[in-house]
């Protein structure tokens, strides 16, 4: 993902979920993809799709089980 693109998805996602600590990190070896953090914590990736013309995004975030234990 270039620049432009990473921002965009950026500015996207802290709108839609109301959070300014969302960021999108570009990945060194990757063009294809960039990290999801929210504020200095990894927290998925999202993958960029170029298919049939046409461009769209997707988040994978992945929960660790032992992460749902400090929820209550």
């Amino acid at each position: 993902m270039n620049a432009s693109d990473t921002a965009k998805v950026q500015r996207y996602l802290r709108q839609r979920f109301g959070n300014n600590k969302l960021s999108i990190a570009r990945r060194e070896n990757k063009e294809d993809s960039a990290d999801l953090m929210l504020e200095d914590e990894f927290i998925g990736v999202v993958f960029q799709d170029n298919e049939d013309g046409e461009t769209c995004y997707h988040v994978q975030i992945s929960i660790l089980e032992e992460d749902l234990d400090d929820t209550v």
